[in-house]
């Protein structure tokens, strides 16, 4: 039923100019857009979220200054900008090795304001911290239109933490408290518990193990070590909620191995079990979606409701295109309590980007 990052992708300059400097675990992506775009451009994207407000659609990636579209039909996208110009004020000072490309965003909207968490990292390490920005509105047009950064929520420090601060993921449960899920390689994807102000870490800390692969033993704390987890999102649905995870490498061309896994529990603090039972945090998880011949890899994904329909929202490399990322959304069934989705959204689904004029 249900059935990051080692090498750049070898094409670098095409009407979207794509930058990818890639390690172990780390994924550097700038896109910049040319001044020229065919009709049939497609948005080339890394690590999608949405949001939706009013009538419109607002999605936001990887990118300098988080790169963000607009749109009305989740189909055509219009550039609309970076959040950033260009770059967080602390970011150099807490991340020396930063070089002015923010990760993996999230969005939540929370008693009328939007909070948007970034990552910032250094090649190839764990120093990394996760950091956030709030705004009234989504839309550029509105006079209310200013995001308020307020710095630093979590940091990651190597040879102190086996943990990366790095592909921040936000839900509230049931009880209206605010959890932040996070992580990349190194000990797997963790869970903390967020102050209602969304902005700080509740007191007492509050720390839970979601998911992770196996670490050799001897692998040094500084490096990112071969367990290839990255990506939690995690979305409630009936009973139990859905931790969605990316497991493999991407940007390797043919060789990409990036795919998604589930696991689910009745707690949002875990344990998260797959099909077979299998505790997530001993590297269980039932796949969802994987590559073929045609896309090489796909991951970091996003869930949403909008208008009573699930939505699953990711990138592809498509093999026909040098492996370039390419946005995907497709619609989510469930069957059993489990999330079903098709590998014809591979094909099916073609964004169009629209540059604003």
């Amino acid at each position: 039923m249900l059935s990051k990052r080692s090498m750049p992708s070898t094409r670098y300059f095409d009407t979207i100019t794509k930058q990818l400097s890639v390690s172990a675990g780390v994924l550097f992506c700038a896109a910049t857009l040319s001044t020229e775009i065919s009709a049939d451009t497609q948005v080339s994207i890394h690590d999608p979220v949405m949001a939706q407000e009013g009538g419109t659609y607002y999605l936001f990636s990887t990118g300098p200054g988080i790169t963000f579209y607009s749109s009305q039909d989740m189909q055509e996208w219009e550039h609309a900008g970076q959040v950033f110009e260009p770059e967080p004020e602390w970011a150099r000072e807490v991340v020396p090795g930063f070089e002015g490309h923010l990760w993996a965003p999230d969005i939540i909207e929370h008693e009328g304001q939007f909070y948007l968490y970034y990552s910032v990292s250094a090649f190839g390490l764990n120093t990394s911290a996760i950091g956030v920005t709030v705004n009234a509105t989504l839309d550029p047009e509105s006079p209310d239109y200013h995001w308020r950064d307020q710095g630093v929520v979590l940091q990651s420090v190597p040879n102190r933490d086996l943990w990366n601060a790095i592909d921040p993921n936000i839900i509230i449960d049931e009880e209206g408290v605010a959890w932040m899920s996070f992580g990349s390689f190194w000990g797997g994807l963790k869970l903390v518990r967020l102050a209602d102000n969304l902005i700080d870490l509740a007191q007492p800390e509050e720390w839970y193990s979601l998911a992770k692969l196996e670490r050799p033993a001897f692998v040094p704390d500084r490096e990112a070590g071969p367990a290839e987890i990255e990506a939690p999102f995690i979305f409630k649905h009936g009973d139990y909620y859905y931790l969605f995870v990316s497991y493999g490498k991407c940007c390797r061309g043919e060789d990409s191995t990036y795919h998604m896994a589930v696991g689910r529990s009745s707690d949002v603090r875990g344990p998260y079990l797959d099909q077979d039972g299998i505790d997530m945090a001993s590297g269980g998880g039932s796949v969802i979606l994987e590559g073929n011949n045609e896309w090489y890899g796909v991951g970091h994904n996003s869930i949403y409701e909008f208008d009573g329909q699930h939505y699953l929202v990711f990138h592809a490399y498509e093999a026909a295109d040098e492996g370039l990322q390419k946005l995907k959304i497709t619609e989510i069934e469930w069957a059993d309590d489990w999330p079903v989705v098709s590998e014809s959204v591979l094909e099916e689904y073609q964004s169009k980007l629209i540059l604003n004029e």
